[in-house]
């Protein structure tokens, strides 16, 4: 191997700073839009929790988000390409800022009364989830389509690499401004609307700068939408070679589902851990942060030499290596023993280890718009995550029932509910999926 093909942990910065000016401001907002997402998002159960949801709320929260990321990133995808990315992302930008602004407010809103159904409060957290998904969601085809235009074939995984890198830095920062917050705060809710009103800050920056600086000179249209049916023709004709990832990453995608949004709910209720480290002593939400920016920091250092790993062999190891960590974290979460001098540490071990998912995510996303020509990159996308995340759509509420327990009216049924056993369901359904691509996943020529 020569001296340039030596992993260099700063070349998707460099990379980053070479780009064209649309990957760049896209990186850019990317990093705004994710802080923002990073901050909240993943204490959005316990917010939730905090204002009275029970478990199955809990994971409805999860499976609506699993129903707009389904149906979100294919009219996204089409209308990036129809009038251009610039316009839709700034238009995505705008939903998203104010769902943040939902969000802060919920408590103030309170419960209400609608023909005589009485709302507790938790339900504008689901009204404003319709709205700050949006730039995530509807701008992925958009984000795909801007990286496909400007990056050579055969550097798709640096590419993606390059804009990941930038994106998963602000997952790094953003929870470490989370748990600053909520330490410095007494009280969750109120210390998480702060935690709110800062991301919606970072929302309405960067969709000014984005729609200021990008540059739509060069953005290229695709033919006007034309009905359902061709919605149906896009499915149909996704190129062969993406039908073994999708069943793999469907497979995956749904087992992580059923307990994501629990994640932080095991750290601060079920384990109770929190950090002492000399005269430090943080609250287990606080440490929830601490463990994020752990998990975002193993990914960082890992993308780039995996992106460089996939050019030299293949994209499916690499792939196949971050579906396998999805699948083992769960069963090893719900498994660490509480109240022990070891659990704070092993699960520090944990959210590191789990950073190593992320290696895949530019080959993955490389293996999905590889095969696209071009003008259909937003549509190729957006049509590959409408299959998956349509299927992923009931996996919350399915954790949900597991971990919280239910009962059935009139009929005596109930299951108690068990974390441990919705945990580790989790991962056996996980490592089908894996076993599934590694039997039947293939290469594409270009990166063989």
């Amino acid at each position: 191997m020569g001296e340039t093909d030596d992993v260099d942990l700063l070349d998707p910065f460099r990379q980053f700073f070479s780009l064209r000016r649309d990957v760049l401001v896209l990186s850019l907002a990317m990093f705004a839009f994710s802080l923002g997402f990073q901050m909240t998002n993943r204490y959005v159960p316990e917010y939730l929790s905090a204002l009275g949801a029970s478990a199955f709320v809990v994971g409805m929260f999860g499976t609506v988000g699993n129903v707009i990321g389904a149906v979100y990133p294919y009219p996204g995808g089409r209308l990036s390409d129809r009038i251009g990315s610039r316009v839709a992302l700034t238009l995505f930008g705008l939903l998203s800022s104010l769902g943040f602004a939902v969000w802060l407010v919920a408590p103030a809103l309170g419960t209400v009364t609608v023909w005589g159904v009485v709302l507790e409060p938790w339900i504008w957290i689901f009204v404003g989830l319709f709205l700050a998904q949006a730039w995530k969601s509807f701008g992925l085809g958009a984000t795909f389509a801007v990286v496909k235009q400007a990056v050579p074939p055969e550097r798709l995984a640096r590419g993606f690499a390059s804009t990941e890198v930038f994106r998963r830095t602000a997952f790094l920062v953003g929870p470490l401004i989370a748990a600053g917050i909520i330490q410095s705060v007494a009280g969750f809710t109120v210390a998480f609307q702060y935690v709110l009103a800062v991301a919606l800050l970072f929302a309405v920056v960067a969709t000014a700068l984005q729609h200021v600086l990008y540059d739509a000179s060069e953005d290229s249209l695709g033919k006007e939408f034309e009905g359902v049916r061709e919605v149906v023709d896009d499915l149909r004709n996704l190129p062969p070679e993406l039908r073994p990832l999708l069943v793999g990453d469907t497979l995956v995608r749904f087992a992580n589902g059923m307990v994501y949004v629990f994640f932080v709910i095991v750290i601060t209720r079920f384990l109770e851990v929190g950090l002492d480290v000399g005269p430090v002593s943080l609250s287990p939400a606080a440490f929830f942060g601490v463990l994020l920016a752990v998990e975002m920091l193993v990914a960082l250092v890992s993308m780039p030499p995996a992106a460089r790993a996939a050019e030299s062999v293949g994209l499916k190891p690499v792939v196949a290596l971050g579906f396998l960590v999805y699948a083992v974290f769960p069963a090893l979460l719900i498994s660490v023993p509480a109240d022990t001098p070891l659990t704070a540490p092993l699960v520090v071990a944990l959210f590191a280890f789990s950073g190593l998912r992320f290696a895949g995510l530019p080959a993955h996303k490389a293996l999905i718009v590889g095969p696209a020509e071009r003008d259909t990159g937003g549509r190729v996308s957006g049509s590959y995550y409408l299959l998956r995340n349509a299927v992923v759509i009931p996996s919350a509420a399915l954790g949900g029932l597991i971990y919280g327990g239910f009962s059935v009216p009139t009929t005596g049924l109930a299951f108690a509910g068990s974390p441990t056993f919705a945990f580790g369901l989790a991962s056996a359904i996980g490592l089908v999926g894996v076993a599934y691509f590694a039997a039947f996943g293939t290469e594409y020529d270009a990166y063989a």
